[in-house]
């Protein structure tokens, strides 16, 4: 949480000249629940997306996987082929958050040591916190800024997969999905549904005695792709081999990003996309202000406290608790709503 807040003037003009400490900062300041951070937060925000020389649209990346896959060492192998090839890259890693202190458990810069050093590289490790789908609850205010900031690419890393990893598919220009060799051992912690989201499919560690696994377990899903409905954008998924430990296969991954990319762009998919990004936050941000200014409503903290023992002696039902609460909750919101209409008459 930052201590001493830049002025609004210094942490654009900081972010827009490139300045890593000064973007460091204003992420920091976007995760602070202080709100006096967040009124600077978002008149920073405000004024970097009002600007008229915005840069063309970042290329935004989901890259999500079971545990054990190597996530962070297919991005760093990522990362550093982009670097090389002129690009600037941003690595938003979303660590699980410790129960005890809330901070990052993980620590994403410890294990990307090559990407961490390069000057084209930005890597921010983020406490995941109770926020549903593998992502931070200001994950998008982070991309917003990392791209005003002038870096091309964007990674996102989730914790891992689970049904709610729909919020980074829907936050991102491409979502990809990481497997392991051998087709059976990977359905235990997959889903089908994350499969049909993925646009890329990437089988990774197809090195040594694991490259015969590999090819089989891609060509298992190369079949199973063409079970599931076709893709709006006309979008065929791929799925590809590599191996990020020996940096085989990674320059396959971008030639595929990159069509895929061109593909959605000439066949206007791309801008629907992004519209549909931009909805999803929209909702986002008013389910998490709804949620906010219910539980602190004087009304129902007063409410629940007078239910909840009956509900924890099991006198009654929480069902019966919850519905009690929401009706006082909404009568008393409409009478404020009134009353502030009656004013404005």
């Amino acid at each position: 949480m930052p201590r001493n807040p830049l002025s609004v003037d210094a942490y654009v003009n900081g972010i827009l000249a490139g300045d890593r400490i000064v973007l460091g900062r204003a992420i920091t300041l976007v995760e602070s629940s202080k709100p006096e951070h967040q009124a600077v937060a978002r008149e920073v925000i405000g004024r970097l997306l009002e600007r008229p020389d915005k840069p063309a649209d970042s290329y935004r990346i989901a890259i999500t996987g079971s545990p054990g896959v190597g996530k962070s060492t297919f991005i760093e192998a990522l990362g550093t082929y982009l670097v090389d090839q002129g690009e600037r890259v941003a690595v938003l890693a979303i660590d699980p958050s410790s129960a005890v202190s809330g901070g990052s458990i993980l620590g994403d810069k410890t294990r990307m040591e090559q990407l961490s050093v390069s000057e084209r590289a930005f890597i921010r490790p983020s406490p995941s916190g109770d926020s549903l789908g593998g992502v931070a609850r200001k994950t998008r205010e982070t991309i917003l800024l990392v791209e005003a900031a002038g870096y091309t690419t964007v990674l996102l890393e989730t914790v891992g997969v689970g049904q709610s990893e729909v919020a980074a598919h829907s936050m991102t220009d491409l979502f990809l999905l990481l497997l392991l060799p051998g087709a059976g051992d990977e359905l235990q912690g997959i889903k089908r549904g994350i499969v049909e989201m993925a646009d890329l499919l990437v089988v990774n560690k197809a090195d040594n005695d694991r490259i015969a696994l590999a090819k089989q377990a891609q060509a298992w899903y190369r079949n199973a792709i063409h079970l599931f409905p076709a893709q709006s954008s006309g979008w065929t998924p791929r799925v590809l081999t590599c191996s990020a430990q020996e940096k085989n296969g990674i320059d396959e991954v971008w030639v595929a990003a990159k069509a895929y990319r061109k593909l959605l762009t000439d066949n206007g998919g791309w801008t629907e996309n992004r519209r549909r990004q931009a909805q999803y936050w929209l909702r986002e941000a008013l389910h998490e202000g709804l949620l906010r200014t219910f539980y602190n409503h004087p009304a129902v903290r007063q409410r629940l406290a007078a239910l909840e023992p009956a509900v924890l002696e099991g006198r009654m039902s929480p069902f019966a608790a919850a519905e009690e609460t929401l009706r006082n909750w909404t009568i008393d919101s409409i009478d404020s709503i009134g009353s502030i209409g009656s004013i404005e008459r």
